[in-house]
């Protein structure tokens, strides 16, 4: 499972000119799910966004997470982050899993994020989304679960 995390001041995901989901200060991630993720990998990535701590303290050091400073997470749903342009320049998405068991995954992050204490918004799965973001910093970090060093 891999993310992308933004530390943002505020952000939103439209679909057909609607907004579907809105956050004030916290984490805009962008999640795609990989074939052969499961239930383990969507706590360890929920728990990790939790816990991450890349907002500020009162001493300007990168101290503190999203639920140390009652942010909410935007989470919407990204098949492309598995994209693999080595061989060629038109990106293969057969690291991607498929729709119904990436949309479970996707759903149990949601979850286990909530579970944890943080408010979730989400997208729609498989729509085209429009999202609109302030990058705070900007700071992005990218994660996967699985072990790639």
């Amino acid at each position: 499972m891999r993310a992308v995390v933004q530390r943002v001041t505020h952000a939103q995901v439209q679909v057909a000119d609607e907004t579907v989901g809105s956050i004030g200060q916290g984490l805009l991630v962008l999640l795609g799910v990989k074939i052969g993720d499961t239930e383990k990998d969507s706590e360890y990535i929920a728990g990790k966004l939790v816990k991450l701590r890349i907002f500020e303290d009162e001493n300007g050091k990168m101290n503190r997470s999203v639920l140390d400073v009652n942010g909410s997470i935007l989470c919407v749903s990204q098949f492309t982050l598995l994209g693999d342009a080595r061989g060629q320049n038109r990106p293969g998405f057969t690291l991607a899993e498929a729709p119904k068991r990436a949309n479970d995954l996707y759903q149990n992050v949601c979850a286990h994020i909530r579970a944890l204490g943080v408010p979730v918004e989400t997208g729609v799965f498989r729509a085209d989304m429009q999202v609109t973001l302030c990058n705070d910093g900007p700071v992005t970090i990218l994660l996967d679960s699985e072990k790639l060093f």
